[in-house]
């Protein structure tokens, strides 16, 4: 499997940040599910198999609202960078999703993340 390197290029921490909400994403891990005091108890006797991500769940959340409004306010943009990151496709296979080729398909990913950092910014500054 190909790692992603985006850390020294323009925009590489929100990239990374993106990375990590996309396998915290696959994983479940934003999902509320009910679980029985017995199940609690299993669970917590096995040893840990959960994996460590450098996101928080505050964090993540955020990330997903930001991409919830890039997808109403730019549709076609906000789901190639959800299907990029979120779902973990090449972006020759997001090009070919699209009818685009691949370099659109990046300047339009490029494009999306650019816009979820300023939302991510402007939360930063609020805080």
């Amino acid at each position: 499997m190909m790692i992603r390197k985006t850390l020294h290029r323009p925009l590489g921490d929100t990239e990374h940040m993106l990375e990590q909400w996309g396998w915290w994403r696959m994983d479940g891990m934003g999902i509320p599910s009910y679980a029985s005091p017995m199940l609690a108890l299993m669970r917590d006797a096995l040893p840990s198999s959960t994996k460590s991500y450098t996101i928080t769940d505050e964090l993540a959340c955020a990330v997903d609202g930001a991409l919830a409004k890039l997808c109403k306010r730019d549709q076609q943009m906000g789901d190639m960078v959800w299907l990029y990151y979120g779902s973990k496709w090449p972006a020759v296979r997001v090009g070919r999703h699209y009818k685009v080729s691949e370099m659109k398909a990046r300047e339009l990913i490029k494009a999306g993340v650019a816009w979820i950092d300023c939302v991510l910014e402007t939360l930063r500054e609020a805080a």
